[in-house]
């Protein structure tokens, strides 16, 4: 267990400097098209978006996490889980090829058809390098795949911002995202040390597909359960409002980018390996890892929540000011959304893909009329407080019902809990006071009150994690 801890908490290091290193970058980057590009095209493209996250995740079936967990040789599976990864591929993008104009007709924005017949593309080049971006999972080689990112990343601000500057509007994020993934695709493709062979093995396909299947349409629920609060926004109020709403997204969304992405990067291969061991190691992973998740995430969210009028004015302007109700709500949906990708995660390397449906669908059922009913009630603040109402009151009961289904131990987990959540309300109350009586510009405002705020969430929290870290031995 202590070998898999250093391997997880090394990936893990370098999964936190490479997302570091391009939200860094993706950051600066939003700034610079906030200036230069309208609400209008924010709009359009979160609509391409929506349509290329969903296809990213379920674009190979399932197989990428299916070879991450494949209880087996690597090299008895690679060739044909590539197979299937291309054929997968080039059948959705297909559809979505077709599908396009209805699509972006149903999200109220038809002029985004070619930005969404665009963006998806990116999936043919995730076909070639899905199966050898797992095998590096499988190994914990973050620190090849961070670099690979990273890189991509840099063509990614080039193309992008010089498009913008040239007027190409929503195309210009739709071009950075393509060449991004072209540069990326092809370091990795290199890096991952797999045989280019390709074959079709049909026991090893249906192991392959009795996984990934459920799994996929996990992850795709998941997807549409992120993003669908664009599609109804966009249906409802038009492309304009869902720029603003976008914005908001994209702030809530530095944090799982930033920590989320490299938690999950490490997460499936290290519960994978611990549920192998059996007995208690999974659930004491389990006990370990959640606490330190929600300690970790906390204090960004209440600077978010309490702070999102002087938080969006100094770093995007006046004119995105009406994102900022919108971002108060989301900080509640950013830590439920932590929590539960955390506990996705969890049943996935336990093999319990179809629990990952059920769980999703069950959160679906409550976040769909809860964002209609928002968005004509009180517009993209309302469709946000029906997207963190749905995410406390379903997402989050469903996940603790389904890990307990699966085995999982969380008892003993609520006291550990305690202490990041009661450091939160104070640092709350800090902020929301302090705000009240300063009266500034925005960046005084945010010192002023978000400093004493963090600094009380330390003072609470902070001898507690470092004790709970360093007893830990990793996952």
């Amino acid at each position: 267990m202590t070998d898999i801890g250093q391997q997880a908490g090394r990936g893990l290091r370098w999964g936190l400097i490479g997302n570091l290193i391009t939200r860094a970058g993706s950051f600066t980057m939003g700034l610079i098209l906030a200036r230069l590009l309208t609400p209008e095209d924010f709009g359009l493209f979160a609509v391409a978006m929506a349509a290329t996250a969903f296809t990213m995740t379920v674009k190979d079936l399932g197989i990428m996490a299916a070879v991450v967990q494949w209880r087996g040789k690597l090299e008895e599976v690679t060739p044909t889980a590539t197979l299937l990864s291309f054929v997968s591929a080039i059948l959705l993008y297909g559809v979505f090829w077709v599908a396009a104009p209805y699509y972006a007709a149903a999200s109220g924005a038809p002029e985004a058809t070619g930005v969404v017949r665009l963006l998806t593309s990116v999936i043919l080049v995730e076909a070639f390098t899905a199966v050898r971006s797992a095998a590096m999972l499988r190994r914990f080689e973050q620190d090849k795949l961070t670099t690979a990112i990273a890189i991509g990343f840099v063509a990614n601000a080039a193309v992008a911002i010089s498009l913008a500057r040239a007027g190409a509007g929503a195309y210009s994020f739709a071009w950075g995202q393509v060449v991004a993934a072209v540069v990326t695709g092809v370091i990795v493709f290199f890096w991952a040390r797999i045989p280019g062979r390709i074959a079709f093995d049909r026991p090893v396909a249906a192991r392959l597909i009795r996984f990934g299947l459920p799994s996929a349409a996990g992850v795709g629920l998941e997807s549409v359960l992120l993003n669908a609060g664009y599609i109804v926004v966009g249906a409802v109020m038009g492309p304009d409002w869902l720029g603003f709403f976008l914005l908001a997204f994209n702030v809530s969304s530095w944090v799982p980018g930033l920590i989320g992405n490299a938690i999950r990067n490490v997460a499936i291969p290290g519960f994978s390996r611990l549920a192998e061991q059996g007995g208690a190691s999974l659930s004491d992973g389990v006990r370990r890892a959640a606490p330190l998740l929600l300690a970790a995430i906390l204090p960004f969210a209440v600077v978010m929540a309490i702070l999102a009028h002087p938080l969006v004015d100094f770093l995007y302007g006046d004119k995105w000011s009406q994102s900022a109700g919108v971002l108060r709500w989301l900080a509640v949906v950013m830590v439920v959304r932590m929590l539960v990708a955390l506990a996705y995660d969890i049943l996935t390397a336990q093999g319990a893909t179809k629990a990952t449906v059920w769980m999703n669908l069950g959160h679906a059922v409550v976040l769909l009329p809860a964002l209609v009913a928002g968005a004509h009630l009180d517009g993209i603040r309302g469709a946000a407080i029906g997207q963190a109402t749905a995410s406390v009151l379903a997402a989050l009961p469903l996940a603790v019902f389904f890990l307990r289904r699966a085995g999982v131990d969380l008892s003993g987990i609520a006291p550990s809990l305690l202490r990041p959540l009661v450091g939160a309300v104070l640092a709350v109350a800090t902020a929301f006071a302090i705000e009240r009586l300063v009266t500034a510009a925005p960046l005084v405002e945010l010192l002023a009150a978000g400093g004493p705020a963090m600094l009380v969430y330390a003072l609470v929290v902070g001898r507690s994690l470092y004790d709970r870290h360093h007893r830990s031995a990793g996952l």
